[in-house]
C-alpha cells in the first residue's frame, strides 16, 4: 500500500507496477486486432508491420525484465532477439515471406515454451496459472503451423502476427492481475 508516494516496506516493487503489464496486454490486443483487420498488398508494408510489431514486443520483454525477478536474463535476452529481428525486417522490408514467417515461428515458439514453463511453475503460488499455460500451448501450436507452411502468402502470415499479438495480450492482462493480486496478498 502506498501513501504520498511512501512505498509500504513489505510491498514488493513489482506490485506498484502490475498496471504496466495491463496496459500493454491491451495494446497487444489492439494491435493484433487491427493486423486481423487490414487489408494489405504490399510486402513493404507487410514487412514494416512485422518489425514495429517485434520491436513492441522487445521493448515489452525490456519492461517484464525490470519485473521479474529470477528471468530478468530470459527476458533480457527475449527482448534482445526481438528487437534485432525487428531491426533486420525494418532494413529490409522486401524480405521473402519465408524469412518473415521462419522469424515469427521460431519467436512463436520460444514465447510459447516460456509461457508454458512459467505456468508450470506458478501453478502453486498464481490461481490462473492455466491461461498462461494454454496461451503458451497455443503459442507453441501458432508457430509450428507457422514453421510448416513458410511459403504462405502474406494473408497467413498476417494471421500469425495478429493471432500471436493477441495472445500475448491476453496472457499480459492475465499476469498483471496476478501480480496485483499476489502484490495484495504480501500486504495482509
Amino acid at each position: 500500500m502506498t501513501t504520498v508516494g511512501i512505498t509500504h516496506p513489505r510491498e514488493p516493487v513489482a506490485g506498484k507496477w502490475w498496471w504496466v503489464f495491463l496496459v500493454t496486454g491491451i495494446l497487444w490486443i489492439l494491435i493484433g486486432l487491427f493486423v486481423l483487420n487490414a487489408h494489405y498488398d504490399s510486402a513493404v508494408v507487410i514487412g514494416y508491420m512485422v518489425s514495429f510489431w517485434l520491436i513492441f514486443a522487445g521493448v515489452a520483454e525490456f519492461i517484464a525484465t525490470g519485473l521479474a525477478p529470477g528471468w530478468r536474463w530470459f527476458h533480457a535476452a527475449l527482448g534482445v532477439l526481438f528487437v534485432v529481428g525487428g531491426v533486420m525486417a525494418l532494413m529490409s522490408p522486401f524480405q521473402t515471406f519465408m524469412t518473415l514467417a521462419s522469424l515469427v515461428a521460431i519467436l512463436l515458439v520460444i514465447k510459447g515454451t516460456f509461457d508454458f514453463v512459467v505456468a508450470i511453475t506458478w501453478r502453486e503460488v498464481v490461481d490462473l496459472w492455466w491461461l498462461t499455460m494454454i496461451a503458451g500451448i497455443f503459442e507453441i501450436i501458432l508457430g509450428i503451423w507457422a514453421a510448416g507452411y513458410p511459403g504462405r502468402s502474406a494473408a497467413l502470415l498476417i494471421i500469425w502476427i495478429g493471432i500471436g499479438a493477441m495472445i500475448r495480450g491476453f496472457v499480459e492482462i492475465t499476469m498483471a492481475f496476478q501480480v496485483k493480486h499476489l502484490s495484495e496478498a504480501v500486504m495482509v
